[in-house]
């Protein structure tokens, strides 16, 4: 299915539409359009240490710039929409652009969201660019770009207590130009930095196959949310992305299996629930939640048919306090990869260093210990915090996959500390601070030949309006 395809059946649709719209006229559907923004400041400090990645090094990056909006006003229930990214990095060094370059060294503009709208009663449809948060296709809006995808949505709410959705994307923009192919290493393997702002591309990540993005021939998913239970909520989604072509030389390398481009069709499959139990003063949560990839015989060599299983128990509204222990295993032999983008997420990620850093990876046990405090309860209002503890291991792989290489394991340790504040005084002004600690060690057959202790620090300052 194309794009044009699917731009094609929502016109037809629109003639399906009543005749209650907001605006009069084309004139006053742009005239009383809303706009809104956010004005960024962002500061990071990292220092690798270890022999893990042959760019360790302590190096800082300032970004500022602005991510800004607009939406018109509904005309026979239609709308257009916009959101332009800028990001510059003034006083970063080529060293820091290096070891910040998939994920904060993107510097110059991008239009993010260009897209038509149209709502029918409780069916919405979008086609263009957009950004889509959804469990398997979902960019990651926790660096300076937040990622996009041009492709089409449609959103219906007609069933009591439900939430049917489908997604198709044709194109993806990641974080930095540096996520694609052909951008940081080239054949030879000389490097190949651009440190540009990201664009649409015909190429995507697939959340768990490293960090840079693969060929595509276009993605589709489907959804749905029920609420029918009093307390719980019960999700479960489907995708498929075509004609991926995948490379171990461009996956999680260089401790991951090598093969040659190899392209098939990779499957990928999400079901959750989550149970809040109310007490008397707290609340008691319970969740747990499948995902799992499939791909065809094209792709055998690269060992990405896992399943994951979490499992998270927790409280909260406690005086404030808020606790939560989880579980994620994954199936031995094969990578489980989560979906498309780097939204794709799991119970026990670490903050900013997960959950796509090894919680995935085939034969992989991760708890998870995280705790949270609003500091409204003694006075501080806006103020909140959470701390996070994350152990791991992995079995033995006795196969070769993407992330490792045979007869090789993973262990990992590591904790996170955060504090956010929303200024009263300037509603819109939000500080946050983050600091995590993190260490990698790899075996093969038995003895530790590679480790890489990370620690990181952000200062994000947004103004929201």
């Amino acid at each position: 299915m194309k794009l044009t395809k699917l731009s094609m059946v929502a016109i037809a649709i629109l003639g399906l539409g009543s005749h209650v719209y907001a605006a009069d006229t084309l004139a006053d559907a742009f005239k009383n359009g809303k706009v809104n923004g956010t004005l960024k400041a962002w500061y990071w400090d990292r220092n690798d240490d270890g022999n893990f990645y042959p760019k360790a090094d302590h190096q800082n990056i300032l970004n500022v710039g602005v991510e800004l909006g607009y939406v018109t006003d509904t005309l026979y229930g239609l709308r257009l929409g916009f959101t332009y990214q800028g990001s510059s990095s003034p006083f970063a060094t080529d060293d820091a652009k290096k070891l910040f370059n998939k994920e904060e060294s993107g510097q110059g503009s991008v239009l993010s969201e260009a897209y038509l709208g149209y709502q029918i009663g409780k069916t919405d449809v979008k086609v263009g660019r957009q950004y889509i948060t959804t469990p398997l296709i979902s960019g990651n809006p926790t660096r300076f770009f937040r990622e996009s995808f041009e492709g089409a949505t449609i959103t219906n709410m007609d069933l009591p207590q439900t939430t049917l959705y489908a997604n198709y994307v044709g194109k993806f923009q990641g974080r930095t130009g540096d996520v694609f192919n052909g951008n940081f290493l080239t054949p030879t393997g000389a490097n190949n930095y651009s440190y540009d702002a990201p664009e649409f591309t015909k190429q995507i990540i697939i959340a768990g196959a490293g960090p840079t993005a693969f060929g595509f021939d276009g993605a589709y998913s489907l959804g749905a949310i029920n609420k029918s239970v009093s307390n719980l909520t019960l999700s479960a989604q489907f995708a498929q992305a075509h004609d991926v072509v995948m490379s171990g030389v461009n996956g999680k390398g260089p401790y991951g299996a090598s093969f040659a481009s190899a392209t098939d069709d990779i499957s990928f499959y999400y079901s959750e629930a989550n149970y809040v139990l109310p007490m008397s003063n707290y609340k008691l949560l319970f969740d747990a939640n499948y995902r799992g990839s499939r791909a065809g015989s094209g792709l055998d060599v690269a060992h990405i048919d896992g399943n994951m299983l979490g499992l998270r128990a927790g409280f909260s509204e406690l005086y404030g306090f808020g606790g939560t222990i989880a579980y994620t295993t994954v199936s031995n032999g094969d990578d489980a990869l989560l979906g498309l983008g780097n939204g794709p997420s799991c119970y026990t990620m670490l903050s900013i260093r997960g959950p796509l850093v090894f919680n995935s990876f085939a034969g992989m046990d991760t708890y998870r210990f995280g705790a949270t405090y609003n500091f409204s309860q003694v006075g501080i209002t806006g103020l909140t915090s959470e701390l996070a503890y994350v152990t791991a291991k992995q079995d033995t792989q006795s196969t070769a996959t993407i992330s490792t290489a045979t007869n090789a394991k993973a262990e990992i340790e590591g904790y996170s500390a955060r504090l956010t504040y929303a200024v009263p005084a300037l509603k819109g002004l939000t500080t946050e601070v983050t600091y995590v600690s993190f260490d990698k060690d790899y075996f093969v057959s038995g003895a530790k030949i590679k480790s890489y202790d990370t620690d990181e620090l952000w200062f994000n300052v947004n103004y929201k309006f």
